[in-house]
């Protein structure tokens, strides 16, 4: 399974917020610590808005900042509402299954099992485990040269 663009950044955008969550930071600064693109990431913070997982403030100070606590978002729930399509083979969807040996495979429960297991995990999971190392996290964004220019992690 591969996580979309989307979802992946989603993630990481989240992560950036969650090292300072009282803190606006800059959609910009987000997309340039985490080497992303701006227009990309626009989307993206609309969308984790509309889910409430983020706030948008306007103004001068603006930027967009955590609406939860890191504690309370929870990575299964996050990942199962920013993927567009959790089907991992043609035979989960059967609008769509073509599939001539569909009715009698075993490959399409193992999977299913497989996928299971892996929101298993992320569903005991939160944004607060993912930065149990901001000691870590923090310096990897604050400098380098992709970096350079830009508002400090701590200013």
């Amino acid at each position: 399974m591969r996580l979309t663009r989307f979802t992946d950044n989603a993630l990481r955008c989240l992560m950036v917020l969650g090292l300072e969550p009282d803190r606006c930071i800059t959609v910009h600064a987000v997309a340039v610590r985490m080497n992303m693109s701006y227009e990309h990431l626009v989307k993206v913070v609309q969308r984790l808005a509309e889910l409430g997982y983020v706030e948008t403030v306007r103004g001068r100070n603006g930027g967009v900042r955590l609406a939860k606590r890191a504690d309370e978002i929870r990575l299964g729930e996050l990942v199962r509402q920013t993927e567009e399509n959790l089907t991992l083979v043609e035979c989960f969807d059967p609008e769509t299954n073509r599939c001539p040996i569909s009715s009698a495979c075993e490959l399409s429960g193992m999977l299913g099992d497989a996928l299971q297991a892996f929101f298993g995990v992320l569903d005991r999971k939160t944004l607060a485990d993912a930065l149990q190392s901001p000691a870590r996290l923090t310096p990897l964004l604050r400098g380098g040269p992709t970096l350079q220019g830009t508002e400090s992690l701590s200013a």
